[in-house]
């Protein structure tokens, strides 16, 4: 039946951070691959979808009551005026807002420049849309924008430029200078802005989250795309949204009622507790993910890996091997399964760009591993000292 696929099916395969994480279920390892929290959500929250459910808010549901309170959000913390009737779409979470966005603004042929490493689903979605995703590298170990390499991607076909900040898997927050620069290029070549803001309210040592539609003239060419799931640990809830000039959230509020008709009821209605929750909540969220980023990265720092970027934001760690290790990413993973029976991510899935033409990027795109710390203290506990019944005496990992 394979000759019967369609030529999209078959360039689209399965996900190696979820086979990661299946495998980390079947074998019982720790799961510090996958991007969710193994902890409990806030207990209002789920209160509130408790109620939802009880109160019969269990039938399709378009008139989406979040719409004013993300547009009051985006007002109170970027200054953006979003009209909740016409600029906001909720969407089945983050990832199907970027895909319908996708859909709605890219014809075949067109390019859409993302920033390499990026997160797998991007490439994917623009792809089945019928774009051509191009790559632009962040240079290692700061993953800093290069100017010169960002313009030197825009053609007459540039469409979109996509922009994950905080960044996935790096951790990196984008600097005032560097979202100067993207603003500029897409003003300049009248180019879309497509943003994956989900980590938006999960940032370190005082970084702030700037939103790029904030910038001078860039709301009007600015899908902006975030949702519940990372700053309120309701991953398997589904609720994202899209906020976009009124033509384009037009099209995105379609494409998402004829794929899925609407994000699930109970939980939109529970989303709208989530959204009215205290500036004390994102407070301590900041704290409590800050304290497991420095705990993992003085981990990993014990055992040799290479921390020199510390992530400024997100809940990764994206870290390098040490130079006394001679495994590839891939096969550092398949022994820490085998040895330890903790799961990462091995980098190569994140990189993109060519690497052939150059020794050290091909060296590089294989020397790093992504670790999720949005797991439990005792989860991250259970994982040192997993990891540390296979270091040897001079605090080294026995597998390098």
């Amino acid at each position: 039946m394979e000759e019967k696929l369609s030529s999209v099916a078959k360039t689209v395969t399965s996900s190696p951070i979820q086979q990661l994480s299946f495998l980390a279920e079947s074998c019982n390892a720790i799961n510090l691959a996958q991007g969710f929290p193994d902890f409990p959500a806030p207990t209002h929250i789920k209160e509130a979808a408790v109620s939802a459910i009880n109160s019969d808010f269990n039938q399709y549901r378009h008139v989406q009551g979040i719409c004013e309170h993300v547009a009051g959000i985006m007002k109170h913390l970027h200054g953006l005026d979003v009209d909740p009737l016409t600029d906001v779409v909720i969407c089945c979470g983050q990832s199907e807002a970027f895909a319908a966005t996708m859909i709605a603004i890219v014809n075949q042929g067109d390019e859409v420049i993302l920033f390499d490493p990026s997160y797998e689903s991007y490439e994917t979605c623009i792809t089945m849309a019928g774009g051509i995703p191009v790559y632009v590298a962040l240079d290692p170990p700061y993953w800093t924008l290069d100017p010169d390499k960002l313009m030197k991607c825009f053609t007459a076909r540039t469409k979109a430029l996509v922009l994950n900040s905080p960044h996935n898997p790096t951790g990196k927050v984008f600097t005032t200078d560097e979202l100067e620069i993207i603003a500029g290029a897409c003003r300049d070549r009248d180019c879309l802005a497509v943003t994956d803001e989900v980590y938006e309210h999960i940032t370190f040592d005082k970084e702030k989250h700037v939103s790029l539609a904030s910038l001078p003239e860039m709301q009007n060419r600015t899908i902006i795309t975030s949702s519940l799931s990372k700053t309120f640990s309701v991953t398997g809830w589904r609720i994202g949204w899209a906020i976009a000039p009124a033509c384009v959230a037009s099209a995105i509020r379609n494409i998402h009622i004829r794929i899925t008709d609407c994000a699930p009821a109970p939980f939109q209605e529970a989303a709208l507790t989530a959204l009215r929750s205290p500036p004390e909540y994102f407070q301590l969220l900041r704290r409590d993910y800050e304290s497991k980023r420095n705990y993992i990265v003085k981990l990993l720092a014990s055992i040799g890996f290479r921390c020199q970027f510390a992530p400024k934001g997100s809940f990764f760690v994206f870290a390098e091997l040490p130079e006394s290790c001679i495994l590839t990413d891939v096969e550092f993973v398949e022994e820490l399964i085998k040895q330890a029976g903790v799961v990462a991510v091995p980098g190569c899935g994140f990189f993109h760009s060519d690497a052939k033409s150059s020794q050290a990027a091909f060296r590089y795109q294989r020397r790093y591993i992504r670790f999720a710390f949005c797991k439990s203290e005792a989860t991250l506990a259970a994982a040192a000292t997993k990891i540390g019944e296979i270091v040897d005496a001079t605090g080294r990992l026995k597998l390098f």
